[in-house]
């Protein structure tokens, strides 16, 4: 490396270094040690609770288009921590709290059935429940794969 190439680096070196100091704490006019700024902290959005906490619960009465969903996801973790279990009457929707229990009835029909709300869904756009298999059988809808319903609060 030649020589002057060698005294560029050297002082644009020596140039980084004493810019870096002079972004450090120092003294005060007072003599006393500069009190540094408390570092930013962002908060972390807390992961557990990102599916979990809709925007605005729902209203019931609803109607609307309901699908199933089977095999594919038995045994699988659901947005509220349960195991999904495709012969249970439970039911994904977007923003009914867990545990709600719902009565979903099937309007080309009139079956009816009561679901639990344990999952997140459906993301299809048009559909405003989800059903485990089960309920799907309940209401006569499984070789269709999707019905038209209303979705009301189950008495208790």
């Amino acid at each position: 490396m030649p020589m002057a190439n060698r005294w560029l680096l050297a002082g644009c070196s020596g140039l980084l270094l004493v810019q870096g100091c002079t972004t450090l704490p120092g003294l005060s006019d007072t003599g006393e040690p500069a009190e540094a700024p408390p570092p930013k902290v962002q908060p972390r959005p807390d992961p557990s609770t990102a599916k979990k906490t809709p925007a605005a619960p729902a209203a019931l009465p609803q109607t609307g288009q309901a699908s199933w969903y089977g095999a594919a996801h038995h045994g699988k973790r659901t947005a509220s921590g349960s195991i999904y279990d495709q012969t249970k009457l439970t039911a994904a929707h977007r923003s009914l709290p867990f545990g709600t229990r719902v009565m979903v009835t099937n309007l080309s029909n009139g079956k009816s059935v009561e679901v639990e709300i344990t999952d997140r869904g459906p993301y299809a756009g048009n559909r405003i429940i989800d059903l485990s298999r089960a309920a799907a059988q309940a209401l006569g809808m499984v070789d269709a794969g999707t019905a038209s319903v209303r979705l009301e609060a189950a008495s208790n």
